[in-house]
């Protein structure tokens, strides 16, 4: 065997691989068996809730998981069903006893990737520092010890307590019609069944077992919202929601049809907390999220915190206190009150809930939000470079200080993730390196598309010369 294609490597939540290059039972036995020695020696006795999705073999590497976790002498409970990852997560959170989950699932990516990501003990992520020493623990050979362990029914639990969050009599007053693109994810009959309890009639595609997915890739986002799409308008229904494979993402379909841009889903949430719920706090984003979130921001009296690409930067912040609403530039939204970990079935219910709340469709809500914050394009672009390129790219960027792009000078600079230009009309663009492949992602945002074309064409011919 060679032992270098033996090894394991963590990304920010965890492992992915392909199915056809190293993601199997014996590597997920490897690093349960490492996370089973830190945790045991941590918090000896401990339980921990491990979950999956719908993807092949999830179900059979959750109970391999839980295994090799309880030979450690952890109480290990396995979901008796696919279960959306705010759903462990939330159980997590509201158990004493418990110290963190495993969860297996890829996310949104498509059926050909396997995933185990890790959460701790209040369903967040754990930190990176916590991931390194797992990462080093990993042993090159499967354990050969296993234990016993339990399953346990984390949806019902779950979704007691997620319906109770949302006004339940002024839902089911206004009689509304959805659809439900569960994408063959964990979601299916989770989001569908909370509407159903709210007085929703629901119509419900893609919620059956298929292991690839039908051809479909499990992202809430067009063109695999096709469907969605035409499911809504052929039916006449008020909306449509989509999740990913593991229920953390969500998008949402207006009456008409057309899947609302994540950078419109979360100023219009912001909006509702603040001025239909009451709540207040900070909103923190990521760098790359859209202008039109600080923008509801300062016109709800919010402060806005803005730190680099990653979810665990917005779950530091979010642990320090005072934040309403946490955003992801993909749509991943994040709310305190409720959990440390992003729930696209909650944004949903929100959602479900502004619209009966008030009266309005949600192409008019978008519209009457556009009219109060301005009208902006947001879009990105990568830049596919070889690996020596990119790196060279990497070093160079650190002095990057344009005085000009696209024939306009910028009033911001920051490098605090990759280089960010802030123009005087809101424009902005950012350059930032992956820091996994050999690409370079280029944001930008103007109130045209031609703005912002000139500038993500100026920006990555500003790439293309520093490689």
């Amino acid at each position: 065997m060679d032992r270098r294609s033996n090894i394991i490597r963590f990304g920010a939540d965890g492992w992915q691989a392909r199915l056809d290059d190293g993601f199997d039972e014996a590597g997920v036995r490897r690093v349960a068996d490492a996370l089973g020695l830190l945790w045991a020696e941590a918090h000896p006795g401990a339980t921990i809730l491990v979950g999956y999705d719908t993807r092949h073999n999830s179900a059979e590497y959750a109970r391999a998981a839980a295994s090799v976790l309880a030979s450690f002498g952890l109480h290990a409970i396995v979901s008796d069903r696919p279960c959306p990852t705010p759903c462990v997560s939330w159980c997590c959170s509201r158990m004493d006893d418990a110290a963190g989950v495993v969860m297996l699932t890829a996310s949104e990516r498509s059926c050909e990737y396997g995933g185990l990501i890790v959460r701790g003990a209040d369903g967040g992520p754990v930190s990176r520092e916590f991931l390194d020493a797992v990462e080093q623990h990993v042993s090159l050979e499967p354990p050969v010890d296993f234990g016993s362990f339990q399953t346990g029914n984390f949806v019902g639990l779950y979704l007691d307590d997620l319906v109770t969050l949302v006004d339940g009599p002024a839902i089911s007053a206004a009689g509304l019609n959805i659809v439900v693109d569960s994408m063959y994810g964990a979601g299916a009959g989770v989001l569908s069944l909370a509407l159903e309890r709210l007085g929703c009639r629901v119509t419900e595609i893609h919620a059956d077992r298929c292991e690839d997915f039908c051809g479909l890739h499990p992202e809430p986002c067009d063109p695999w919202a096709d469907e969605c799409e035409e499911a809504v308008s052929s039916l006449g229904a008020n909306m449509g929601f989509l999740l990913d494979c593991d229920g953390d993402r969500a998008g949402a379909v207006d009456e008409n049809g057309n899947i609302l841009l994540p950078h419109e889903l979360s100023p219009l949430v912001l909006g509702h907390l603040v001025e239909n719920r009451g709540e207040f706090g900070r909103v923190v984003v990521t760098l790359t999220c859209s202008a039109r979130v600080a923008r509801q921001a300062e016109r709800l009296g919010c402060e806005l915190t803005s730190v680099p690409v990653g979810f665990s930067r917005l779950y530091r912040e979010m642990r320090e206190g005072d934040v309403v609403l946490g955003a992801e530039e993909y749509g991943g939204l994040a709310f305190p009150s409720h959990l440390f970990e992003r729930d696209g079935l909650l944004v949903c219910l929100l959602v479900v809930e502004l619209v009966a709340k008030t009266g309005k469709s949600l192409r008019r809500l978008v519209s009457d939000m556009g009219d109060k914050i301005g009208h902006m394009r947001y879009t990105r672009r990568d830049v596919r470079l070889d690996p020596a390129a990119t790196q060279a790219f990497r070093n160079v960027l650190p002095g990057l200080n344009p005085g000009s792009v696209a024939g306009r000078q910028p009033v911001e600079v920051s490098h605090a993730d990759g280089l960010r230009l802030q123009f005087d009309d809101g424009s902005w663009v950012l350059i930032r390196p992956s820091r996994s492949d050999p690409v370079v992602r280029v944001y930008s945002e103007a109130p045209t598309e031609g703005e912002r074309d000139r500038l993500l064409d100026a920006s990555c011919g500003m790439v293309r010369a520093g490689a």
